[in-house]
């Protein structure tokens, strides 16, 4: 759905920045989908999940559900050194361009593969408070997971068996994070040495290094807002460390009744989306024509000092320059550097299909999967951070500006995630970082929310 449409020009009323350049309102884009290795087999969203039970010669198959197609080879070989070590399963690695709208056709088909890798997110914990993945608390790797960074899954939900089967009411563990990223500014460590400008620690430092680069003829942020989405990351960085504590539990406790409760989105988010919209003033002119690919390539380029996006852009970008050069700092939103933190996102969980029979056999597989060599090679390889207690750092000069706020645990989950998926965030971002209108956004949010809580509370009480 695209996004509606606003008058560019100011209206009564309206909180905007002086806008730098004249901008056309884009069409959305979508990200290319990648080509996938030989191995992979493609689930097709009409096909059916392979992992059938064991085969004539006694070797069970277990269906790989894998949403990543960067990681795919990764994964690869993963599969090959783990089926080495345990010859009587074969794992099948079944990755689609669209693993949102792939799994909830499996769903519907009850075919419910039999160990999955999601982001997790807000469609995630959707499933998982479905009770659609089996509980892996009791799962030994379970107790190697760095407790912040499980944190991050559990505030999202979880299956709670309380009200279905007798259970002990205890909150589940859904998915174990086997790989995290960071969400900061990355930028370009060559620039900001020819114009003698130091990594900003405080929000006017941030502008002050936008404007010196603007003065110079470099575009001091590539933007790309083609793709929606990417209006995202400034959203969550932004948003998250300057709203209340517990905002989103406030929210959802009143209800429909936004407008009369004592937190909201125009209550609250007003001094982070100025922000946002005082940051975008900053892009290069074509960036409503821009795509998140286009970005990757562009930056790759040295065509701008910062880019507005988090670590999972450093594989794409050195895949277009492998010697780029990269650095990343968290978000300086206050005038107190000691307020800098980092959000941080768990990138790849792994999860176990409730009803799997293979459960025996999947949980081997996990377990190897969150084997301390096989989680950091990833992290290493893709430019995560690992979720382990006592991990080894990531060394990646890339990620120095982001890795020390994440060792201790200073850090927050994308609030993104909290948003229900029905509200369409990412394409009310991309009209608000094109029109300044954040009194309209602030509103429309607000409105959109409410919707969504007076539908869920009908659908309660209809049960």
């Amino acid at each position: 759905m695209s996004p509606r449409s606003h008058s560019p020009g100011p209206t009564n009323g309206q909180h905007r920045r002086p806008r730098k350049h004249d901008r056309t309102r884009p069409h959305r884009g979508r990200l290319a989908a990648a080509a996938l290795g030989t191995a992979v087999v493609l689930a097709g969203l009409t096909g059916c999940a392979p992992g059938s039970g064991p085969d004539a010669d006694g070797v069970t198959t277990l269906d790989f559900f894998q949403f990543k197609p960067e990681a795919v080879q990764d994964f690869a070989d993963i599969i090959t050194d783990f089926e080495a070590e345990n010859p009587d399963i074969r794992v099948v690695q079944n990755a689609v361009p669209d693993p949102d709208t792939a799994i909830r056709t499996l769903l519907v088909k009850n075919k419910v593969p039999d160990v999955l890798t999601l982001n997790v997110s807000g469609n995630f914990a959707e499933l998982a408070r479905a009770c659609v993945f089996a509980d892996l608390s009791d799962e030994p790797s379970a107790d190697t997971v760095n407790p912040a960074v499980q944190e991050i899954v559990q505030d999202l939900g979880s299956c709670d068996q309380s009200s279905a089967d007798g259970g002990s009411g205890s909150p589940e563990v859904n998915a174990l994070p086997f790989a995290n990223n960071a969400s900061g500014i990355i930028y370009n460590p060559d620039i900001f040495a020819a114009q003698g400008v130091e990594v900003p620690t405080t929000w006017t430092e941030l502008i002050a290094a936008a404007d010196t680069f603007e003065q110079a003829g470099i575009p001091p942020f590539y933007c790309t807002m083609k793709d929606a989405w990417t209006a995202g990351p400034a959203f969550v960085n932004l948003g998250g460390a300057l709203m209340p504590d517990g905002f989103f539990d406030d929210l959802r406790a009143e209800g429909s009744d936004v407008e009369g409760g004592a937190v909201s989105f125009s209550k609250d988010f007003g001094p982070a989306m100025e922000k946002e919209v005082q940051l975008f003033s900053y892009c290069q002119d074509d960036f409503a024509s821009r795509d998140y690919n286009a970005g990757n390539l562009a930056f790759a380029n040295g065509e701008s000092a910062m880019y507005l996006q988090g670590s999972y852009a450093i594989p794409a970008i050195r895949a277009n320059a492998p010697d780029a050069s990269i650095g990343t700092f968290p978000y300086p939103v206050t005038e107190n550097a000691d307020d800098r933190i980092a959000v941080s996102g768990v990138d790849v969980g792994l999860s176990i299909g409730r009803d799997t029979p293979h459960k025996e056999e999947a949980q081997r597989f996990v377990d190897y999967l969150m084997s301390p060599e096989v989680v950091q090679a990833y992290s290493e390889s893709q430019s995560t951070f690992s979720p382990l207690v006592d991990a080894e750092p990531n060394t990646d000069p890339a990620l120095a500006g982001l890795e020390p706020y994440f060792t201790s645990g200073r850090i927050i989950g994308f609030i993104d995630h909290q948003v229900p998926a029905s509200i369409p965030l990412v394409n009310m971002l991309q009209t608000l970082v094109i029109t300044g209108d954040v009194d309209e956004f602030l509103t429309d949010l607000d409105d959109e929310w409410s919707k969504v809580a007076a539908r869920t509370t009908t659908q309660r009480e209809g049960k």
